[in-house]
């Protein structure tokens, strides 16, 4: 199998593992651990104060998604640099 076949794989592979679960479960919400852990403590303390306020709050929930999807692809691109300049072969020349 030739590496774009590979590729084109895994890119499909990919592309269900993020369709599926929004196909198949239509009524599930999909809730950060922010908002969950938030109902857990003001359910063991109601008196409870955060300790300070975000600096930004983003307009809607999908924003708040989309940004927080652009922080992980460039963390992710960062690490894969990093690997890719560690194992990379070695030039003759230097």
């Amino acid at each position: 199998m030739k590496l774009w076949q590979k590729n084109i794989i895994l890119l499909i592979v990919a592309v269900a593992i993020c369709l599926l679960p929004i196909l198949l479960l239509k009524d599930a919400e999909f809730a950060g651990a922010d908002g969950i852990a938030e109902t857990a403590v003001l359910e063991m303390n109601d008196s409870y104060q955060p300790w300070f306020t975000p600096i930004f709050e983003p307009p809607s929930g999908e924003i708040e998604s989309l940004l927080f999807c652009v922080q992980a692809a460039i963390g992710a691109g960062v690490i894969g640099f990093i690997f890719g300049r560690m194992t990379r072969k070695k030039d003759e020349n230097n």
